[in-house]
């Protein structure tokens, strides 16, 4: 039976699913991660105010776009039902080639109201005129917006009208747009783009935004001529639409009614994890990812190709600097290579056949176990130092009581809880030491992680 993995609260009741025995590496493997959404190709969104939650407690008045289908093409079980109106909007999937629809009502949103997709030429009917394109006024008809979604990748799609452009992005009308290439296929080829050097295991979305409380103040007392961008200044900064620690609970948390995605990717050692970084807000974003460094394959929904057959002009680099409205995909993946130490512990365990590369498949050794993807020089290497008594550690929740993968370890009451399976967390966070914050508070803000966790933990 598949084991969904949740995190943060819900990683304590995994205690209790123990573990089996590692598929070997080079079998088919089953599908991974995928982002959170609605598919196409026609889309029923509505725009309706809300209030979000914050970590301290507090809640800011938003703006937001809502699914009209109540999650009837959402991309997994734990998205079916959900109307609300949400922050971020709701992740739009589509094929390369769809005829793609998006039929907008503004029910509530005191501006009007318009879609635009970046990347696309978008066709208008409906509404009213507005600032860029037709908009759908307050309780007004609708608008239908369509463009062909002609080429793989990643966009973003927000409105933008109204006397004061940029304020219907700070207040949440943003959102992601995911168009699959021609050929792939979530089981059998997971690629983000028709050319080699694509394919991945997990999927994640990084969408990246600030908030300033004060605008979000003045739009709920009605001081709509009240944001200037010159005057703006955030002090909440988000992924995903959630600040930490909220980013780790789980995708449609109840716990944060219009706030669905979260932000902890989740990997195991040797799997290609493809990054979608979205920068939805109106600042610069340095993301800094820990653990290896991500291979950049497209910018904007365009490959990063000098043949038109692989990402071969990617550059290879710790942090995604992303400017506002701009997209970067990335592949990482983590291996453990060089530790110097056997992180699998040096008690017996299999290892190591190495007749075939891992990332090939062609025959002949690359270094790393065929099975378990363990990198064969460190097999059997001691832990280089002599850890201190428990007693003697101040430990945090993330600590499993054991240096070595897999495996967890005594703890005193009351500590650890937040890794039953021994996994490895690596942070991912913002580079601006002032988006770690929430309201200059440490730690906050955009302050996420990605967990390796054992072969024979299921990630979905």
């Amino acid at each position: 039976m598949p084991i969904l993995l949740k995190p943060f609260t819900r990683l304590s009741a995994a205690l209790m699913l123990g573990l089996v025995l590692a598929a070997p590496w080079t079998q088919a493997r089953a599908a991974g991660h995928d982002i959170r959404g609605i598919t196409g190709p026609t889309f029923d969104l509505y725009a309706f105010p809300f209030f979000m939650n914050l970590p301290e407690g507090t809640s800011l008045y938003m703006w937001g776009f809502g699914d009209m289908n109540s999650g009837a093409g959402a991309t997994h079980p734990e998205g079916g039902d959900y109307a609300l109106p949400q922050y971020p909007a709701p992740t739009l999937i589509v094929n390369q080639g769809d005829t793609v629809t998006i039929n907008l009502t503004n029910f509530g949103v005191p501006d009007p109201v318009s879609i635009v997709v970046t990347g696309h030429h978008v066709q208008a009917a409906g509404g009213i005129d507005g600032l860029v394109t037709r908009a759908a006024a307050p309780e007004q008809l609708p608008v239908t917006y369509t463009f062909t979604a002609g080429k793989p990748g990643t966009y973003l799609y927000h409105s933008l009208d109204g006397a004061t452009p940029g304020l219907h992005v700070e207040m949440g009308l943003v959102g992601a747009l995911i168009v699959r290439p021609a050929g792939y296929h979530a089981d059998t080829n997971r690629i983000a783009y028709g050319i080699g050097s694509t394919s991945y295991d997990q999927e994640f979305l990084y969408l990246l935004s600030e908030i300033d409380p004060d605008v979000h103040i003045e739009m709920e007392r009605g001081h709509y001529s009240h944001f200037t961008h010159s005057d703006r200044f955030a002090t909440v900064y988000m992924v995903n639409g959630r600040a930490f620690p909220d980013l780790f609970a789980s995708d449609f948390d109840s716990l944060y009614p219009h706030q669905p995605y979260q932000a902890l990717a989740k990997a195991h050692p040797g799997e290609r994890v493809l990054v979608r970084e979205v920068n939805a807000g109106h600042d610069p974003h340095p993301f800094h990812h820990h653990g290896e460094n991500l291979r950049f394959i497209a910018r904007d929904g365009r490959p990063l190709t000098a043949d038109g057959l692989s990402a071969n002009l990617g550059l290879s680099n710790s942090t995604i600097n992303s400017e506002p409205k701009q997209t970067v995909d990335a592949i990482w993946r983590w291996t453990g290579k060089n530790l110097g130490w056997d992180i699998y512990g040096t008690q017996a365990h299999a290892c190591c056949t190495d007749n075939v590369n891992n990332e090939t498949g062609a025959t002949g050794p690359d270094g790393f176990d065929d099975i378990s993807y363990e990198f064969v020089a460190d097999h059997g290497k001691a832990f280089p130092v002599t850890l201190p008594n428990v007693t003697d550690l101040t430990l945090g929740g993330w600590w499993s009581g054991s240096p070595f993968l897999g495996d967890t370890g005594d703890l005193p009451p009351g500590e650890g809880g937040l890794n039953p399976f021994g996994g490895y967390f690596l942070m991912w966070h913002s580079h601006a030491e002032k988006e770690l914050t929430t309201f200059d508070i440490f730690p906050g803000g955009s302050l996420s992680a990605v967990v390796v966790l054992p072969h024979a933990t299921p990630i979905q």
